[in-house]
């Protein structure tokens, strides 16, 4: 059973159920049984053609639904004829469904839920155990999700910045439960690539493709967080950094800069570093210029500062910090990581204590006290 296959048909399937008249919530769920029927069905009887069979099936649910409660039918759906089986015709409509997800009336968290499920063919149980929350749980969220949507027309195109921004979420989520979110937000993205010639979208996916090379490196054998200073760069996986760069530059060959090809810039930059002392941080500040210029983001300040302390020395980017707000997330940190290339050890450990107090992340907070902890015992040696 290819089940990548059933999951990168799904949104076309439901692009066609939905040209055919049916509401998009009506559509998705219909889907999904047919998807459950082919689990069932297809490792003793596979079809010659998948898409089709899925087509079919689903219109079939579809109108064994509507008949059976007409009640609940939104708009009409042509029920007179059913089509015959063959070849699926029609337009993929998947990058109306990447929009339709992303739409701004969604919650990020509704958006990213309804992403994984419609465009990404992800059942309910699978989304759920990524977000470690019980199925009833994520179900209620995709159910308001979809009828949040239920009435949006699409006569002119949607916000593609908003669908990058939702897919860098899923990207963020990272891996937990029995779903890789940063491989499936990397698989969704390449297709939205296929799409769309926008630069944008490039450089997400150089983006992503950067970040995801590095992270056989990012973890310790015993799960623990390893800073980007620390890493085996030996670990890294050349032939995606290779790719990633490639995509990079025919982006920026365009000369239509964007806030993912900046940040992909700067991946890019790390990368290519051999070590960290290799690393061109002068370059990379200027990059992070160009970032904070298209995004005005306060987290790109943040990081801005960190490389102007590497470049210009750790005063340079404490000075770099000021007007930033105190309370920004990972602000404290790197206060500490600047004062300790200060030589101030002392601040250093009782910031690094702080900010393993602030911080929500389990994984951070035992970095950062350890961090805390190795430079009480400098100071004590």
């Amino acid at each position: 059973m290819d089940e990548a296959l059933l999951r990168s048909l799904t949104p076309a399937v439901i692009g066609i159920l939905g040209g055919r008249g049916a509401s998009f919530a009506a559509a998705e769920d219909a889907v999904q049984e047919a998807l459950l029927e082919a689990l069932r069905v297809w490792p003793a009887a596979p079809p010659r053609d998948p898409k089709a069979w899925l087509v079919t099936v689903a219109w079939r649910k579809l109108l064994d639904e509507v008949r059976a409660e007409a009640s609940r039918r939104r708009r009409e759906v042509r029920v007179d004829a059913e089509p015959a089986p063959g070849p699926a015709t029609g337009t993929d409509d998947t990058l109306w469904l990447y929009f339709l997800c992303a739409h701004p009336s969604l919650s990020p968290t509704s958006a990213v839920a309804l992403t994984l499920r419609a465009v990404g063919g992800l059942t309910t149980r699978q989304i759920a155990r990524a977000y470690l929350v019980p199925e009833a749980t994520m179900a209620q969220r995709i159910c308001r999700a979809k009828r949040t949507v239920a009435d949006v027309r699409f006569d002119r195109p949607g916000d593609l910045g908003t669908v990058l921004r939702v897919l860098y979420l899923v990207f963020n989520e990272g891996y937990s439960g029995d779903i890789d979110l940063e491989a499936e937000a990397i698989r969704l993205t390449r297709r939205l690539a296929a799409m769309t010639e926008d630069e944008e979208v490039a450089g997400l996916l150089a983006l992503m493709l950067l970040h995801h090379a590095r992270r056989p490196a990012r973890t310790g054998p015993d799960g623990t967080l390893v800073a980007l200073r620390e890493q085996d760069r030996s670990s890294w996986d050349t032939a995606m950094i290779a790719e990633g760069v490639g995509v990079l530059q025919a982006a920026l060959a365009r000369d239509r800069l964007g806030e993912f090809q900046a940040q992909a810039a700067i991946a890019a930059l790390h990368a290519d570093a051999a070590s960290v002392a290799e690393t061109d941080w002068v370059q990379i500040v200027q990059w992070y210029d160009e970032l904070v210029r298209l995004t005005a983001s306060p987290v790109a300040r943040l990081n801005r500062a960190v490389a102007v302390g590497e470049a210009d020395g750790a005063r340079a980017g404490l000075a770099a910090l000021e007007g930033l707000d105190p309370a920004l997330p990972r602000h404290t940190a790197v206060r500490a990581y600047l004062h300790e290339h200060d030589g101030d050890l002392a601040g250093a450990a009782r910031l690094y204590a702080e900010a393993a107090r602030l911080t929500p992340s389990l994984a951070e907070r035992e970095h950062l006290t350890r961090q805390a902890a190795r430079l009480r015992a400098l100071e004590r040696a």
